[in-house]
């Protein structure tokens, strides 16, 4: 079990270049290793090593070959064979930061963003930043947007996620809409990997990414990140039609094509469908949710979904315990309000939505009792607060969301 006490550098090797000594200091009680081919992300792993650990080149090697060794040779077949994507005719693409009161995790992001003019080789495709300050209680993120070049700005008053959301589909200009949160910081090849996909799958209305960890300083983000994080592999994968071998819960299981800190759609599609479930993600009463109903309803209307990892960003994640904590159970309360929409809305797919409730509770009393007995890294309080946000997020909180939605859509018209 990995040491939680001190931080894990995150340490960036290119299998392309002369691979590095990699020494751990006397502060840290691990690392985390991501792993580049010609700089396309190809494995991330994390291993605990003593203070003062100094792994040679031929050791790292040894730990390339063992942890991303399949990757390593999908990626070197596919550059052999494939040839690469035509990128002739690029669309326009409108980069959407969703933010609240949080001016200098915005300002991190948007210098990322910025910088990718200077980080794209060859003619750049065009592109338009846009941030909707979501009902500010002051100015400072408007003078975040201001201080920088090319960023729009534009104010959505009535509070929730997905309201910032709708806002900017409806202000932006692109025919693709790439959505941020704003606490990440995009890879160099993030707008090219999107746009690398487009071109490979010019029918897909909807693409996913990679997100790694921009920081693992903290317990609760080792910790975090030891689950799992956001991570969803590196290979390319499409997802269409209604069902996936293997997999008798898809595409209910919506979490498996990615998430909402990093998305875009095609904005034809995603006005046709109607845009976000504005009772969803709507703030401190249910944070989460909206990112599992768009990605389904994308797939259930027929839309190819295509996750790339190229497409990468770095998350901070939350730093503390408490904050964790939070975040388990906004994760619970969201998946089953989603459910709790979809079975109301999608019959056809009520049985096996109710076969993804039963198989969630049991999977999680599962990782509960195994932390209860000293197995699971994860805090049996952490897992109890993500039961206790699923029980309340299927005893009726899209309901009470609908109704509280609507209160405020009265309310800002």
């Amino acid at each position: 079990m990995p040491d939680f006490s001190m931080q894990y550098p995150v340490i960036e090797i290119d299998v392309m270049q002369p691979l590095p000594t990699v020494s751990i200091s006397a502060r840290d009680s691990g690392a985390a290793f991501l792993l580049r081919r010609k700089g396309k992300p190809v494995g991330f792993w994390m291993e605990s090593l003593p203070a003062g650990t100094v792994l040679t080149p031929q050791e790292v090697a040894r730990r390339i070959v063992k942890n991303a060794r399949t990757e390593l040779l999908r990626e070197s077949i596919r550059e052999e064979l494939l040839p690469p994507a035509n990128t002739t005719r690029f669309p326009m693409v409108t980069v959407i930061i969703c933010t609240r009161d949080r001016p200098d995790k915005l300002a991190r992001c948007l210098k990322s963003v910025v910088a990718l003019d200077a980080a794209t080789s060859g003619c750049p495709p065009a592109f338009e930043i846009l941030v909707v300050d979501n009902a500010p209680t002051d100015g400072a993120t408007r003078e975040a947007v201001n201080a920088m070049s090319r960023v729009q700005y534009v104010c959505e008053p009535r509070p929730g996620l997905n309201f910032a959301r709708n806002r900017a589909m409806r202000e932006a200009s692109g025919e693709i809409l790439a959505y941020l949160d704003d606490d990440v910081v995009v890879d160099g090849g993030w707008l090219t990997s999107l746009l690398a996909a487009w071109a490979d799958n010019q029918d897909a209305a909807a693409f996913t990414g990679l997100v790694l960890p921009l920081q693992l300083s903290t317990r609760a983000q080792i910790l975090f990140e030891c689950r799992g994080g956001f991570r969803r592999g590196f290979r390319r994968i499409r997802y269409q039609g209604q069902d996936l071998p293997g997999n008798p819960l898809y595409p209910c299981g919506a979490g498996i094509f990615g998430t909402g800190a990093n998305m875009a759609f095609r904005r034809d599609v995603l006005l046709r469908i109607g845009g976000f479930d504005e009772a969803l993600d709507t703030g401190p009463p249910l944070p989460g949710g909206g990112d599992l109903d768009i990605f389904y309803r994308m797939v259930r209307a027929g839309y190819p979904l295509v996750y790339d990892p190229g497409y990468l960003v770095f998350h901070e994640h939350r730093r503390d315990m408490d904050a964790l904590g939070r975040q388990y159970r906004s994760w619970g309360l969201g998946l089953m309000a989603f459910i709790s929409k979809s079975c109301r809305t999608d019959h056809p797919r009520r049985s096996r939505f109710r076969r993804l409730i039963r198989w969630w509770f049991l999977d999680q009393l599962r990782q509960l009792l195994g932390s209860i007995r000293g197995r699971h890294a994860v805090p049996a309080g952490m897992l109890l607060a993500e039961i206790l946000g699923g029980i309340v997020g299927l005893c009726g909180e899209y309901g009470r969301s609908l109704r509280r939605t609507g209160r405020i859509r009265r309310w800002g018209s």
